[in-house]
C-alpha cells in the first residue's frame, strides 16, 4: 500500500515532463526500511548518497530537509519502506548537464506487511542470463539506471523463485537483481567486490562491519559461480530484507538454514544507526 508522497517537499505525484531522472536516468536513489516508525542505517544511507552525488557531479542534498520528509511520509505507519529519488531536475534536450542544476527530491512511503517466519525462510533463487555491463565509474553508485536488473527479473514468473542471481558480462558472480550475496566458505564469509559493477548495499556494508564481532573474517574478493560449491551457508541481503537465508540455487546447489546466517541475521537486526 502506497503511502504519502513527496516532491520537492510538496504534497504531489509528479514531476516536471523535462525531468533528467526521467530523460536520462541521471540520479540516484536510496530504499530505506522503517520499523516502529524510526528509519533503519539513515546515515549509512546518506553517505552513499552523498558519494553517489560526488561521483555524477551533482549538488549534495540538505540532509536535514530530507529526514524531515522521510518522518513525514512516515507518519501513520509503523513497518514501512520509505524511497528516496534525487534526480538532476530539468534541464535542456540533450546530454549535457546544465550548469546550474536544481535537482528534484521525490520522497515516498509504503506500508510493509511482516509474514511470521518471512525472516528465516529459505529463499529459492535462481541463475539470470541477464549480464551486469562494467563500468568502475558508476560501481557501487545507486543509480537510477536499472534496466540490467529490470531485464534479469524478466527471466522468471515462477512465484516459487524469489530472487535471481547476476554475473557480470566477463562471467562474475556480483550480486542477486535486489541485493548482495554472501558465501560462507571454511568458516570464512566470501562477498564479491564490487569493483567495476553491482551496488554496494548499505546491508552488506552493515554485515561486513559487524560479522568481526562474532569472530567471522570476511574476504571481500571476485567470486565464481564453482565457489558455491565449496559453501556451507548461502545468504543475501538488502536494506529492507535484512540478512536472509538461501535454501537452493537452481543447478547450483542447496544449503541448510546454518547457525551462522541465524547469528548474523539477529546481530544485525539488533543494529539500527
Amino acid at each position: 500500500m502506497i503511502g504519502a508522497r513527496l516532491v520537492n517537499g510538496i504534497d504531489s505525484a509528479g514531476i516536471a515532463p523535462d525531468d533528467r531522472g526521467l530523460h536520462y536516468g541521471d540520479g540516484l536513489f536510496e530504499t530505506m526500511a522503517a520499523v516502529d516508525g524510526r528509519l533503519r542505517h539513515f546515515n549509512l544511507h546518506m553517505e552513499r548518497l552523498c558519494d553517489g552525488c560526488r561521483r555524477l557531479q551533482m549538488p549534495e542534498p540538505d540532509l536535514a530537509v530530507i529526514e524531515a520528509e522521510c518522518m513525514r511520509v512516515l507518519e501513520g505507519l509503523d513497518t514501512a519502506v520509505v524511497k528516496l529519488l534525487l534526480t538532476r531536475g530539468p534541464g535542456p534536450r540533450g546530454y549535457r548537464r546544465p550548469e546550474n542544476p536544481t535537482p528534484t527530491r521525490l520522497v515516498s512511503s509504503s506500508a510493509r506487511a511482516t509474514e511470521a517466519g518471512a525472516a528465516t525462510r529459505a529463499l529459492k533463487l535462481r541463475l539470470c542470463d541477464t549480464r551486469l555491463g562494467l563500468n568502475s565509474r558508476l560501481a557501487g553508485v545507486k543509480h537510477l539506471n536499472r534496466l540490467e536488473q529490470v531485464l534479469a527479473c524478466a527471466e522468471w514468473r515462477d512465484p516459487e523463485i524469489d530472487e535471481g542471481l547476476m554475473f557480470s558480462a566477463d562471467g562474475r558472480l556480483v550480486c542477486a537483481t535486489a541485493a548482495n550475496v554472501f558465501l560462507l566458505s571454511e568458516g570464512r564469509l566470501l562477498t564479491p567486490d564490487i569493483r567495476d559493477c553491482g551496488v554496494a548495499g548499505v546491508m552488506r556494508r552493515v554485515v561486513i562491519t559487524e560479522a568481526p564481532s562474532l569472530g567471522l573474517e570476511v574476504i571481500v574478493r571476485d567470486l565464481a559461480l564453482s565457489d558455491l560449491n565449496s559453501a556451507a551457508e548461502v545468504f543475501i541481503t538488502n536494506a529492507v530484507g535484512g540478512v536472509r537465508p538461501v535454501g537452493e540455487i537452481i543447478g547450483a546447489g542447496r544449503w541448510p538454514v546454518g547457525e551462522v546466517t541465524q547469528r548474523l541475521r539477529a546481530r544485525v537486526a539488533a543494529v539500527l544507526v
